[in-house]
Formats: C-alpha cells, structure tokens, sequence
C-alpha cells in the first residue's frame, strides 16, 4: 500500500513543481510584454495558470505612470484572463485565443509641468511621429481571436491650473468584445480609445483621440456589446483556472479520494 502512496505523491510533486515553473515563464512572459508594448512599468498582485490547460488567470495589474507624476497609476486592472495556444507559443506564434481584460479604472494626468502621461505610451508616441509602434524590433506572428473589454471607471486629473488639481470621473461601464486583434499594440490602442471617446477628457488634455482611433478604425468596427450570458460563461471559464490549479493540491489531502 505505501508504494502507489508514494507514487501518487512523487506525481503530485513533480507536476507542482512543473506547474510553478510554467507560472515563472509565463508571468515573466506577461511582464516583458506589457512593459514592451506600453513602454511602463507594471506590477502583478497575483498569477496563476492551469496546470492541465492553457488558460492564465491574472489578478491586480498595475501599469504605473512614468516619473513625475504625482499619482502613482495610469491603470488599475483587477482581473485579466487569457486562452492561450501553447503549441503555437512553441513555433514563435503568439496566439491568444481569448483575453479578457478587466480595467476598474484608468486615469489620464496632466502633470504640473503640463505633461500628459498618455504621451509616454509607446502607441501614442508613434502615432505622433507617423510610425508603426515597435517596428524596429523583429515582429513576431501575433493573434488575438477574441478581446472582451471591460472599463469601468475614466478619471482625468489636471495639476498645470494651479495647487489643487481639476478632477472629473467618467463612470463608462463598458463591456464590449472585438474579434482578430493582428497586433499587440492595438489592445493598447484600443483601450485608449475607448476610454476617452464617450468622454470630453480628449478635448480637456487636448489630446488627439481621433489619430490614435484611425490605427485601430478596423478592430474598433468589430466591436460587439457583451450580454449578461456571455459574462456568466466568462465567470466559469476563468474559474476552471483555479480548480484546475486546485486539484493538485487535493492529492495531498486526500491520495485515494473523499471517504464516503
């Protein structure tokens, strides 16, 4: 009898540590890339990716502002989920199968010299100078069939009119799915975008929302209002991250299953 116990906790182990690796790289993985695409540093609270699947479940991210601002973050994300296509990831493909992006709220600032955080988003920049973001680095195939967005809260702060800074919120409650995102600094586009266009911050910071959304004219188009059904399925695919994670933990409990 302790053999095959022995066995099940060797098995148990092994795919543990198999598990954390795989979270190391991955998370590694999401932090080099976001920082790449935005040109912004970023936190992760917590990470976690299926152990039999290829699913990645991302708790608070925070993409934080450039030095010289007073406020710390541009954006605070408390939930990201992502299907990935692992065998493509392999080949050198990054394909994203489905992502959902959770944003509670994103915070456009101008600062007291009158700097815009927008302006060091690397989208933004190259916008600006009539370029393509990223095209001095080696490209790599890049796929994102289904992009769910959500944006819950806009706030732009003003600290060039003097001690005390104009502050307006935009209470958005956006939740929209767009389709075959080719690019990953569209999703950043696509963000800003959304964020500003059913607000007047655009014409508040003076900045030119309608440049940036002529990048992303075509993704924008596909945008598709996600109904309460579709939210309850997102729920329980991303839950299948944790219980899938779970599982593992169980064999520890209890080797040979619940006793009845």
């Amino acid at each position: 009898m302790k053999k095959p116990i022995g066995v099940i906790i060797a098995v148990a182990v092994a795919l543990i540590i198999v598990s954390a690796g795989k979270d190391l790289i991955i998370k590694a993985s999401v932090e080099k890339g976001v920082e790449m695409v935005t040109g912004l540093k970023l936190a992760i609270g917590g990470f976690r990716a299926g152990l039999l699947n290829s699913l990645v479940d991302i708790r608070n991210l925070k993409l934080h502002n450039p030095a010289g601002f007073k406020d710390p973050l541009m954006a605070d994300v408390p939930r990201i989920y992502i299907a990935y296509d692992l065998p493509a990831y392999l080949r050198g493909v990054t394909h994203l199968k489905d992502v959902r992006l959770d944003l509670k709220e994103f915070i456009v600032v101008r600062n007291e010299k009158g700097v815009l955080n927008l302006d060091s988003l690397k989208v933004v920049q190259a916008e600006k100078e009539g370029q393509k973001p990223g095209a001095a680095a080696k490209p790599r195939e890049f796929r994102i069939d289904s992009l769910e967005l959500k944006i819950g809260k806009v706030i732009y702060k003003d600290y060039s009119r003097g001690s005390q800074p104009l502050v307006k919120e935009f209470n958005l409650n956006i939740n929209e799915k767009f389709s075959n995102l080719t690019d990953p600094y569209s999703v950043v586009s696509v963000v800003v975008v959304r964020a500003l266009m059913n607000t007047s911050i655009a014409n508040l910071a003076n900045f030119d929302i309608g440049g940036l959304s002529g990048t992303v004219s075509g993704t924008l188009a596909t945008a598709q209002e996600v109904t309460g059904q579709a939210v309850a399925a997102a729920q329980q695919t991303v839950k299948t991250v944790t219980d899938t994670a779970d599982a593992v933990k169980d064999l520890f409990k209890n080797p040979f299953g619940s006793k009845k």
